[in-house]
């Protein structure tokens, strides 16, 4: 009998956590774009209570701080940004349709989603700073990275040929593109980004070699 006082004990014991993660997950899912919008340096969890449909004790109860907050935010954000471009690669037939699809989706997100990025690269930022933040935000990029990873190892293969970087390499390459780009969105800059956009795909080519090239991970 105690055994199966404890099994039952264990069970409604799993429930209850997974209850608390399932509203944590909520909350932070319905406050992102508050928590995009005003930015970590602009926001405490009062803050946000106030510009969204949660009171500060909902928020207090399920997150110890701002920082738990936004954390958890991205991390669902990310969820789905992670796998934005497999429906590309899994598609593509040929070499050209998987660049500039990619290209296509590349720009479309950073000007639909421009906040959540911004929000992103803040939480990255903050974690130069911040130690708190730190192992969040390196599993995220390593996800991320991941993420571009698939799309270059796979033109690669439609190209014939071997990647010319290392996956890291690739990753904080079209990085770089994406947030000098999404600067000069915030500032209005149409041409810039313009420019970014068309000199995209020479930048795939750069990180893609013949076959037999190597790379150099």
């Amino acid at each position: 009998m105690t055994d199966v006082a404890e099994s039952k004990q264990d069970r409604i014991a799993r429930r209850q956590v997974d209850k608390f993660d399932a509203r944590r997950t909520e909350l932070a899912v319905a406050t992102l774009h508050t928590l995009a919008e005003l930015g970590y340096a602009r926001t405490s969890l009062r803050e946000i209570a106030q510009n969204s449909e949660f009171s500060h004790g909902v928020l207090h109860y399920y997150f110890a701080d701002k920082r738990d907050l936004i954390t958890e935010a991205v991390r669902q954000y990310e969820v789905v940004c992670v796998t934005r471009y497999d429906e590309v690669v899994a598609s593509a037939t040929t070499p050209e349709q998987l660049r500039d699809e990619f290209v296509a989706m590349f720009f479309d997100t950073l000007g639909q989603d421009a906040t959540l990025h911004r929000l992103w690269y803040d939480l990255r930022n903050q974690s130069l700073f911040d130690e708190s933040f730190r192992a969040d935000v390196l599993e995220i990029d390593s996800h991320r990275e991941a993420m571009v990873w698939r799309v270059i190892s796979r033109y690669a293969e439609l190209r014939a040929g071997e990647p010319a970087s290392s996956p890291a390499a690739a990753y904080v390459t079209l990085d770089g593109v994406f947030q000098r780009a999404l600067l000069h969105h915030l500032a209005g800059n149409t041409e810039t980004v313009a420019k970014l956009r068309g000199e995209l795909p020479e930048v795939i080519d750069l990180l893609v070699g013949d076959a037999g090239s190597g790379s150099t991970s």
